[in-house]
């Protein structure tokens, strides 16, 4: 069984790329239908935040099964493979491995020990398992890098600083407004990254909060938690004339905030300084808006500054996560080897003794009656030849079974041998082996 990886995250493509790959709800739902009907794969996981779009599935064929998830990434975003190129990256079955622990640590995202992704990691684990896509090795995977996170957390200080997204989005603030004191915020969206952010302005002086939410119900119950204010959808665009601060952060999958609703209400500030930061992914704010006199639009990928100026503080304690993270890697390889590399050599060696057996029984016919100690020196001599040949592979095999090209190894002996794994036998083994993982 071979760990896929395709994916691309805000190193390798700009917002306005990522954006055309975001999944939630209905799109997610449909995703988990077609992997689950592919027959290439065995299991699936998307991992899709503001700042990445990740596929995590499981193979019986790295080849097939790489195919299917770099065609499907293309047909969801409608770019050809060649676009898509420039910004998908699919890693081999060790780095992609290692990839997932990184980022449920932390380490690969924008903001360095960030406390949101080990919750998004959890949450697509859990709706893949939901969903029914998930299988035993990605089962395993997942839960392996949600207890590394964990440790990580546990054994250094990388989440000490109080860096997040809405964290950065308020230093973002404040680098432009100067102090937050006496400012008045609205929230757009009711989600926990707008609960994160409200609370993090309330924390640097801001005295007002107004919430917007297209449920109002749930605008009023975060509104009353940091004494603000609710106001409905429909009406957010009249009250921004009030505000000097907007933090946006939905799921919606188009601009909320757009000329034809808050032009006019912008342009009646005349100039007065408004920051408007889209933390969402696919982006709420037009950026056009920015050509408005006075209006400063910040998006997702705005907030890198405020993170370089934080990054060399946490140093030592990515070094000593880097060091957790090798550790377990090699654990979870370990248990990972043995599910394709044993498979193999089982079926190697049964090969062998099909082949003995089957040319000692034609040698026998072509012999005619043979003494019992002829018979055991043909024997042991074609058992002998077999041995010799299958020994240096089975060898070599194993050695190579706990390293980063281990999979392709035995990948390799399995295409050379022209091999037959039976599905039920390879399914039962790694039962097993996931049970005493656990």
């Amino acid at each position: 069984m071979y760990v896929l990886l395709a994916g691309l995250n805000h190193r390798t493509a700009p917002i306005d790329i990522r954006e055309r790959f975001a999944f939630c709800g209905a799109n997610l739902n449909n995703a988990y239908e077609f992997f689950k009907d592919n027959t290439d794969l065995e299991g699936a996981v998307i991992l899709t935040t503001c700042n990445r779009t990740e596929i995590y599935a499981t193979t019986r064929d790295i080849e097939r099964g790489t195919q299917v998830l770099r065609n499907f990434m293309s047909a969801y975003s409608g770019m050809d493979n060649q676009q898509l190129e420039q910004y998908l990256y699919q890693p081999s079955c060790y780095d992609a491995i290692s990839h997932l622990f990184r980022v449920a640590a932390g380490l690969d995202s924008m903001i360095v020990g960030e406390s949101q992704i080990l919750g998004q990691v959890k949450d697509a684990y859990q709706e893949a398992v939901q969903a029914g896509a998930s299988d035993g090795v990605l089962n395993t995977l997942f839960q392996k890098a949600i207890y590394v996170g964990k440790k990580v957390r546990t054994e250094t200080q990388i989440n000490k600083q109080p860096l997040s997204v809405p964290y950065a989005a308020v230093e973002l603030a404040r680098r432009n407004l100067g102090s937050l004191q006496g400012k008045t915020v609205m929230v757009v969206g009711a989600g926990e990254m707008s609960e994160l952010a409200t609370r993090c302005l309330m924390e640097s002086g801001v005295h007002s909060v107004i919430v917007s939410n297209r449920s109002y119900d749930k605008a009023e119950v975060m509104a009353r938690n940091f004494n603000g204010r609710a106001v409905r959808f429909d009406l957010l665009a009249t009250e921004m004339n009030q505000a000097d601060i907007i933090i946006s952060c939905t799921a919606a999958s188009h601009y909320v905030i757009r000329p034809e609703n808050c032009k006019e209400v912008l342009e009646s500030r005349q100039g007065r300084k408004i920051i408007m930061i889209d933390i969402a992914v696919p982006r709420d704010i037009n950026p056009s808006l920015k050509e408005i006199d006075g209006v400063y639009i910040y998006d997702i990928d705005d907030l890198q500054g405020v993170v370089d100026a934080n990054h060399l503080e946490k140093q030592k304690s990515i070094r000593q996560a880097r060091q957790i993270i090798t550790t377990e890697i090699d654990i979870f390889n370990d248990w990972l080897a043995s599910l394709y590399v044993v498979p193999v050599i089982t079926a190697l060696k049964s090969l062998g003794e099909e082949i003995k057996q089957s040319e000692l029984k034609r040698a026998f016919n072509r012999l005619g009656k043979v003494s019992p100690h002829e018979e055991k020196v043909i024997s042991s001599m074609a058992n002998s030849i077999i041995n010799q040949i299958i020994h240096f592979p089975i060898v070599n095999l194993k050695e190579m079974a706990n390293s980063n090209q281990g999979h392709l190894y035995a990948e390799v002996v399995n295409k050379l041998f022209g091999l037959q794994i039976p599905v039920k036998e390879q399914e039962k083994y790694e039962k097993y082996n996931i049970g005493k993982q656990g």
